[in-house]
């Protein structure tokens, strides 16, 4: 008995993305896997975008078109998660576009395995060109396998929190919600979701073309405002999400791993004097948690190498940031020329 291909929702939130979002329809419909059910959520539009999904939704009837009043990427996602009646859901950013054969190879992946959730590597498309590390394997990881990678990152592997790399099984995040008002939302969407499953299985093809859309690395004040508010508190919540969950030991190494993205956006938001204000919010959120820092810090997972970097930095966070500068621009040089 031949079995039926179970229908694939994919959640498009839309907001004034004229240019780029006919690209990125015409690749979901291009989708080798045709039993999909394409949810484009027009969160209030200013430009022709919400006309665009409507004249797409003419064309072909697996397309639905919501059209709301502006409540942000969040709110857009939320809507089109209670639209949608599929038993696996994806996301699309609308300035970003996919392969034809992702969803094939995500969900006939996770049938295989038995796996609740899919992930797949991305393509980096920037200005000066594009950014493929595929090496074109698959491997199905248990639920404490893939989050040791999604914590504490491996260059085997590409499991990043955006869910626009994903394939989820609609059991899997039933109930779940982004939350409204937020930026880097996906952070707890994929941490909660990649807690509640059994099995995940990776596939090491760029099928996801990401839009990178910044200024080099040094950051604007936007940006600054969004790591403060948002991003931060969110990884904060990760680390409390893994305790309360009954995993201590991984709360620990997202906390290693949280203190030393900190030492990262330091160093960016030094970079400009704009951001400067944001370096020594920083450096007051290290300070304020040196006692839990030295803690972690002991552990046998953390490199001599962090152990020194966040001593000078909680002492001399000045002095931490030239040393940085002088290695940046005298080593590195010399040990690329070896």
């Amino acid at each position: 008995m031949v079995q039926m291909e179970k229908l694939v929702s994919v959640i498009v939130a839309v907001y004034n993305i004229e240019e780029y979002l006919p690209r990125c329809v015409d690749s979901i419909l291009a989708q080798t896997y045709r039993n999909l059910e394409i949810i484009l959520v027009d969160d209030g539009s200013k430009d022709q975008s919400g006309s665009i999904c409507d004249s797409y939704a003419e064309k072909d009837r697996r397309i639905k078109v919501i059209h709301k009043k502006n409540g942000g990427l969040s709110d857009a996602r939320n809507a089109g998660m209670d639209a949608a009646t599929g038993e696996y859901i994806g996301f699309v950013d609308g300035d970003d576009w996919i392969e034809p054969d992702m969803y094939r190879a995500m969900y006939f992946a996770c049938e295989k395995e038995k796996a609740q959730a899919a992930v797949c590597r991305y393509k980096q498309i920037t200005k000066s060109g594009i950014i493929d590390g595929s090496a074109g394997n698959s491997v199905s990881l248990s639920r404490d396998e893939a989050l040791e990678i999604y914590v504490c990152g491996d260059e085997r592997y590409l499991i990043y929190n955006s869910v626009w790399s994903k394939l989820f099984a609609r059991d899997l995040v039933e109930g779940m919600r982004f939350p409204v008002g937020k930026n880097s939302e996906d952070i707890m969407f994929t941490t909660r979701a990649f807690c509640r499953m059994e099995r995940l299985v990776y596939l090491d093809e760029a099928y996801y073309n990401y839009v990178l859309d910044r200024e080099g690395s040094i950051m604007n004040e936007k940006a600054g405002e969004r790591r403060l508010k948002d991003e931060i508190p969110f990884w904060q919540e990760q680390i409390a999400y893994f305790r309360e969950a009954g995993m201590p030991d991984l709360s620990d190494k997202a906390a290693y791993h949280f203190y030393r993205r900190l030492l990262f956006y330091y160093i960016d938001f030094m970079e400009n004097k704009k951001t400067r204000i944001f370096a020594d919010q920083i450096v007051g959120l290290l300070r304020a948690d040196r006692e839990k820092i030295r803690g972690i810090y002991r552990k046998d997972y953390v490199a001599m190498g962090d152990r020194a970097r966040m001593k000078l930095a909680l002492l001399l966070p000045g002095a931490y940031y030239r040393a940085v500068k002088i290695y940046d621009r005298y080593v590195i040089p010399l040990r690329s020329k070896k």
